[in-house]
């Protein structure tokens, strides 16, 4: 008898419904969000490096008004699945359709804050609602 060489992990359709099952609904939907990004053509926030010109999409997780040396910035945390970024808006209060929940592509130079990631004063665009 011929040994039968196979992979670690079976593929076909039987396979992939199992492994739904037994994952987490939250890495399924971070799952959902990097496919997502890559279909836009989006970098992953998680591979994004300090100085680096990207651009992003993702899920607002939470939107603050916090004062920045006397300045109103209005801030927000876009998550993809791989990895959070805070968006800062300098000298804005309130932008409409900038709310928790909302997809958002935006795009400028990452810096390095404290090992988070933070994108300042970006160029942005709200993903449709029907594609949410």
């Amino acid at each position: 008898m011929s040994a039968v060489s196979r992979s670690d992990k079976p593929t076909g359709r039987f396979r992939r419904m199992l492994d739904r099952l037994s994952t987490s609904q939250e890495e399924l939907h971070d799952a959902e969000l990097q496919q997502d990004a890559e279909a836009v053509g989006c970098t992953k926030i998680g591979d994004c490096g300090d100085r680096q010109i990207v651009k992003v999409t993702g899920t607002l997780r939470t939107v603050t008004l916090r004062p920045r040396a006397g300045v109103p910035a209005l801030e927000a945390e876009l998550f993809d699945g791989s990895a959070a970024l805070d968006v800062v808006w300098l000298g804005r209060r309130s932008i409409a359709g900038i709310e928790p929940g909302r997809k958002l592509i935006a795009s400028g130079r990452i810096s390095m804050s404290r090992g988070r990631r933070v994108l300042f004063n970006p160029r942005y665009e709200l993903r449709p609602l029907g594609q949410e």
